[in-house]
């Protein structure tokens, strides 16, 4: 069912937002192939392709599917002004194919384009569609560092869009469309610490903070890539075979064009180009350096060195940690939320050595781990809101029950879906991963040794 679109959608855009969200958009769209180098390097030589094209598998699937149903289960109701479903998702058809994004009225003698109301930027909505796209195309490419090495390209390309559709587009909606997760009416911030007005709409008086992607990116990656690396199990050899990355440079060039393209990331979720973009590039850079510092100096302390791939992975750790709560820290706050998070992350990326799970590239300790420390973090950090402050709880607990709730909401679904999947073969053969999958599954290698 098609939905027709009312008539207070259509307005004329503000083209320096516009131009801006075109930037943010296409820097976030290089965040991707950003990762499979990133990843790429921290894999072995005999993988390395397989590892790459798992991003840029994502990278197609999933901006198919966001085009055609993924926007209008993500954000379709705040266009179309139709309810949600129990404020779990929007109608997929109400949109579908977003073709509806193009439609113009005529006002005199200017064009009135559809722009996005949920906010008042002035912004197209076609291009916050696009804007949306990269996110979603990112959140699941970071789930196949967690098996990487040992799974079939084409039940990868299979789960991509099941879970965008199961998993992503629905906490997309519930935290930024204004669903369960946001502080919209019948949400669980209102029915905490809501306020009901004379005429019975009760609405939070806290609301949760996400402003980038904490619960709706990584918490939700983490923590498929816990459950998918545990249902697909370990690699050959795990715990006996020590797996080095097979090119640093590789690493250090992604981490390097992972944090330009974070900037589009988190100061394009302000959708408008001032003030408060520029404080979120600053704390941007302030978490990330200070990240990079935390987590050079558990490996001095511990290791007695500080490496190169430590120094790559606490500023990934350092950019999913400031990701939610970029807009509402202070530079110094965001110093403090960073040099944590990289500490954080160093430490964590032991826990499946101790806990027995195969988490390849560390989905798990770098973007699970700092992912619920930044979500949390702002209910202690948050300028005028957090606990230390602000002096108040109260936006530490909703930060502590959003982030709850996406572990769960992920967890259960992306364990139902992996399960699903089995029927198709999630492992390659023993004999092909001990070979090199990048020749089994791709026909190819990445260097030709003569």
């Amino acid at each position: 069912m098609v939905s027709a679109l009312p008539e207070s959608v259509f307005g004329e855009p503000d083209a320096g937002n516009t131009a801006w969200m075109l930037a943010s958009a296409s820097m976030v769209l290089l965040m991707t192939p950003a990762l499979a180098f990133f990843y790429g390097g921290l894999s072995r030589g005999k993988s390395v392709l397989n590892m790459m094209m798992m991003s840029f598998g994502a990278l197609a699937t999933v901006s198919v599917v966001y085009v055609l149903w993924g926007f209008s289960m993500s954000f379709g109701n705040t266009v179309t002004g139709d309810s949600d479903i129990g404020g779990i998702f929007s109608n997929p058809f109400a949109l579908f194919g977003s073709d509806q994004l193009m439609n113009t009225t005529e006002v005199g003698d200017a064009t009135h384009y559809v722009l996005w109301t949920g906010v008042d930027t002035k912004l197209p909505a076609i291009v916050f569609l696009g804007f949306q796209l990269t996110f979603a195309v990112i959140t699941v490419a970071l789930i196949s560092g967690a098996v990487a090495e040992r799974v079939k390209f084409s039940t990868w390309l299979v789960f991509s869009v099941v879970w965008a559709t199961i998993v992503y587009f629905p906490l997309s909606h519930m935290v930024w469309g204004g669903g369960l997760m946001s502080g919209a009416e019948k949400s669980f911030a209102s029915s905490i610490f809501g306020t009901t007005t004379e005429d019975g709409v009760t609405s939070a008086n806290v609301a949760p903070i996400d402003f980038a992607g904490g619960t709706v990116v990584h918490i939700n990656a983490g923590m498929a890539g816990l459950i998918l690396a545990i249902i697909v199990g370990k690699r050959v050899g795990f715990g006996r075979t020590a797996y080095r990355p097979h090119n640093i440079p590789f690493v250090m060039l992604g981490a390097a064009l992972l944090w330009f393209g974070w900037f589009g990331f988190n100061a394009g979720s302000e959708l408008a180009a001032d003030m408060t973009a520029g404080l979120v590039w600053v704390n941007t850079t302030a978490a990330t350096a200070a990240a990079m510092i935390g987590w050079l100096a558990v490996e001095w302390v511990r290791d007695k060195h500080a490496t190169s791939v430590g120094a790559a992975s606490g500023i990934v750790a350092g950019l999913v940690a400031i990701t939610p709560a970029c807009g509402a820290l202070t530079p110094v706050g965001s110093l403090i939320l960073g040099v944590i998070a990289g500490a954080l992350a160093a430490l964590a990326i032991g826990l499946k050595n101790k806990f027995g799970y195969d988490d390849s590239l560390d989905v798990v300790g770098v973007h699970l781990v700092a992912g619920l420390w930044g979500t949390i973090g702002i209910g202690l950090l948050a300028k005028d809101k957090g606990l230390f402050w602000g002096g108040d709880y109260k936006q530490l607990v909703v930060q502590v029950v959003i982030a709850l709730f996406a572990l769960a909401f992920t967890g259960i679904l992306t364990a139902v879906i992996a399960l699903a999947l089995k029927p198709l073969g999630w492992r390659v053969a023993d004999d092909e991963e001990k070979s090199g999958i990048d020749e089994a599954e791709h026909a190819e290698t990445a260097y030709e040794l003569a």
